[in-house]
């Protein structure tokens, strides 16, 4: 009998899970050998790193890897790999900082990492304030993160030195992020003031370059780049993974304010507390009535909500029309992408795969 084309490409993703988990393994191995040479105490460091890459979704990688494949690279070719392990300890990094950011408490289901060093300061009874040294010590762990990230790109050798299409994506990405969380931070402070016909827009630009490029379109690029991949292949990639990853954002903001704790791992209504200028709370604000309007602008970016405020705020957001709105963003950005996927020009063993992780991003409930 033929082989089963779907099973085949799941085995083949299988195999390069388990080879990018040795390699991360590896490498954080060998690292933290080099980190004991200086000190036993900076251990610490190097167990959030390794405990945040050890598991999870691997979209990233997935799409790195998928990009490299259907331009022509080998089968868990060696440079697919180590581009994995790059973009999740960058991914790491940007969970960190995030989370700093973001004043969260919780992280898959466990404590963040900043309150992991605080606890770590509480727990040996050291002097001064616990919570500044937590976000301190967090801090210098994600940056750790971000030269380990580099580190591993530049390990790829010449596919991605000075110059390439890969190296020129890459460095891209990182700086783009960093702009895209300035920016919302900064709409969480100016959103107040900004007139509710704009924050639909601002939200969108946020979703953009803090999430949707660096989650989905830079990833699959890279891999592309890494395999000698034109510019009219990249373009395509583009076309399908830019609104996979508003797409996935959209959900993720969903899931922020309607996600069930038990699922996401995270507090019920959590970016409303972190005061999260979203585009569903930007729909919100837009179409609520002015009584509504006015108790969520007064809400938002509260730490001592209780779960029954969330549930008033998230009554306000439902019969605003807000959640069906973004809903129905969701499902025009989803079938964009998937029409310019049945466009792509690849194998059909990369597309199913692609199309895989594609509605996995888009239908998650965590």
């Amino acid at each position: 009998m033929p082989a089963d084309p779907a099973g085949t490409q799941l085995d083949e993703q299988d195999a390069y899970r388990g080879a990018l988990a040795e390699a991360l393994d590896s490498f954080l191995t060998s690292h933290s050998a080099v980190m004991a040479g200086v000190s036993p105490d900076v251990a610490p460091l190097m167990e959030a790193i390794s405990g945040l890459v050890t598991g999870g979704k691997r979209l990233r990688a997935l799409l790195c890897y998928w990009g490299w494949r259907g331009a022509g690279g080998e089968p868990n070719g060696a440079a697919a790999v180590q581009a994995g392990v790059a973009l999740e300890l960058f991914q790491a990094a940007a969970l960190i900082h995030d989370d700093i950011i973001d004043r969260s408490d919780i992280r898959r289901g466990g404590p963040s990492v900043h309150r992991r060093f605080g606890q770590l300061h509480q727990d040996q009874g050291w002097a001064l304030d616990e919570e500044r040294f937590g976000q301190a010590a967090a801090i210098l762990t994600g940056d750790l993160c971000l030269s380990f990230s580099e580190e591993a790109f530049t390990g790829i050798g010449s596919r991605a030195a000075f110059g390439t299409a890969a190296r020129r994506i890459f460095n891209t990405m990182r700086a783009e992020v960093m702009a895209g969380q300035y920016l919302d931070i900064l709409e969480e402070v100016v959103g107040p003031g900004r007139p509710r016909a704009e924050a639909v827009r601002a939200a969108a630009n946020v979703i953009r370059f803090k999430s949707a490029k660096y989650s989905t379109e830079h990833p699959l690029a890279i891999g592309g780049a890494l395999a000698g991949a034109d510019e009219g292949l990249l373009e395509a990639y583009s076309a399908f993974s830019l609104p996979l990853g508003e797409a996935f954002q959209l959900r993720d903001d969903v899931l922020g304010v309607f996600g069930d704790p038990q699922t996401t791992g995270k507090p019920a209504g959590d970016d409303l507390r972190e005061g999260k200028r979203t585009v569903l709370v930007a729909y919100a604000l837009e179409r609520a009535t002015a009584e509504g309007a006015s108790l969520l602008e007064r809400s938002l970016g509260r730490q001592d909500l209780e779960d029954d405020d969330v549930e008033r705020l998230r009554d306000v957001i439902s019969t605003s029309g807000a959640l069906d709105a973004t809903e129905e963003l969701i499902d025009r950005l989803s079938t964009q992408s998937f029409d310019a996927l049945g466009d792509l020009q690849v194998p059909e063993g990369v597309k199913a795969a692609l199309r895989t992780l594609g509605l996995a991003a888009v239908q998650r409930a965590a």
